[in-house]
């Protein structure tokens, strides 16, 4: 003789039916609620709280990586400029290939200041500072009506900014 199971309801859905549970807390969740991960289906405020022991960012991270970043790029950009009026049309040519590289140095100098310390908005922060240190140089550019120099200088920031994001916050473009 089988007896007969008492349905479960997801935490979240009260009117969703569902087998599935929180591997972490045990909570009901229904598919709409669960979340895979290598480990097996866990619920979002369980996720919540894993990512938030991965942020490991403190306020003077914030300043110095603000201000490393906004002075490298900065200088960048007066390479890009020296760049765009020396080599004519191969700038083109040498700041697109340039710029990830110029990234990769951004990012590991502003790893190394804020000691590798982690964090979503540290890494937002750092791409602002990228582009806002290239605006002394893009206004230059606007004053003295140099079209192909606000053209590289996009082409750099276009490049080099989702380059410093990347390596930054570590996302894989690839397995």
């Amino acid at each position: 003789m089988t007896v007969p199971s008492v349905p479960v309801y997801c935490a979240n859905h009260p009117g969703v039916e569902t087998s599935l549970r929180c591997n972490k807390c045990g909570k009901p969740i229904c598919a709409k609620c669960a979340i895979r991960t290598p480990t097996g289906y866990r619920c979002k405020e369980c996720v919540r709280g894993q990512l938030k022991v991965f942020e490991t960012a403190v306020p003077v991270d914030f300043v110095l990586g603000f201000f490393t970043a906004g002075i490298l790029s900065f200088f960048a950009s007066l390479l890009v400029e020296l760049i765009s009026g020396i080599a004519g049309f191969f700038a083109f040519i040498i700041i697109f290939f340039a710029a990830p590289t110029v990234g990769v140095v951004i990012a590991e100098a502003v790893r190394y200041v804020t000691r590798k310390h982690r964090s979503r908005p540290l890494f937002l922060t750092i791409a602002v500072a990228v582009v806002l240190g290239a605006i002394p140089v893009v206004i230059f550019n606007v004053l003295s009506f140099s079209l192909f120099g606000l053209i590289f200088l996009g082409i750099f920031l276009f490049v080099a900014t989702p380059v410093i994001y990347t390596r930054l916050s570590g996302i894989q473009l690839t397995r």
